[in-house]
């Protein structure tokens, strides 16, 4: 996909701006997602800015070879991944969040999900954990777009709602103290594992694993497709080198970048 959809460049502005960027700033919340009608969903800034927990290793535990991180916040997975060895690679669409996870070590890239990236039908896991599975509101639209992303027979590890919910929603970043009134509205979904696994079903992917850690829920999906598809291009070829360099010297193996 070589443009930001009108969905994900909505989040990638809303993303961007004050009330996030000081929450990571501070390493906590508050922090919500607010809906016109009032209705706010906590979000978990000092758990996204502390080490990777235990119900996080148990999905980091299941990563093969090449992981894309997608959503990566202040980077804690990024940093864990490097720790195991694997060549990672955050993407985000706040430059605040690219700041933490790259003064952590990590490697990471500010670009939305719906843009060209590295490595585009070579990673071998995808990440989208932390309610992630709602970028742009459109879970089915999201999966289609990692598969694309995805080696054939790749694996996406995804985290779940915690109910069983199937939702899609309009909202914007709030701290709860009045700030953030100004932060633009973005598409969201809340998606449950029930909800989520027939999203994935009727997009041809596999479960393979499915747990609980902490109360938070975990799904294993493997790619079906079984042929690399070609979604590179110009943009993405031309991001291959300021990548590569981004890697620490140390890390094992090779990241897959497009047109290498």
């Amino acid at each position: 996909m070589s443009t930001v959809t009108p969905a994900a460049g909505a989040g990638h502005t809303a993303w961007a701006t004050d009330p996030y960027a000081r929450a990571l700033s501070r390493g906590r919340g508050p922090l919500f997602l607010r809906r016109a009608d009032g209705w706010l969903l906590p979000l978990d800034v000092e758990r996204w800015c502390a080490d990777a927990d235990a119900a996080d290793q148990s999905a980091l535990r299941r990563s093969e070879g090449t992981v894309i991180d997608i959503g990566c916040g202040p980077g804690r997975l990024v940093a864990a991944l490097a720790s195991r060895g694997h060549r990672a690679l955050g993407i985000d669409v706040s430059e605040a969040a690219i700041g933490h996870t790259q003064a952590l070590g990590g490697s990471a890239l500010r670009r939305s999900v719906f843009e060209p990236l590295p490595g585009e039908g070579r990673w071998d896991t995808a990440l989208l954990i932390d309610g992630n599975i709602g970028i742009g509101g459109d879970p089915r639209a999201l999966l289609r777009r990692v598969e694309a992303l995805l080696a054939p027979g790749g694996l996406l590890i995804t985290e779940a709602a915690p109910h069983d919910v199937d939702e899609r929603v309009e909202v914007r970043l709030d701290d709860g103290k009045g700030g953030g009134g100004s932060a633009p509205h973005f598409p969201w979904a809340r998606v449950g594992a029930s909800a989520l696994l027939d999203y994935a079903r009727s997009e041809g992917w596999r479960s393979v694993d499915q747990w609980e850690a902490d109360g938070r829920p975990f799904l294993a999906l493997r790619c079906s497709r079984t042929v690399r598809r070609t979604s590179q291009n110009a943009d993405s070829a031309n991001s291959a080198a300021v990548i590569s360099s981004q890697f620490p010297r140390n890390m094992s193996g090779d990241i897959p970048l497009a047109g290498s």
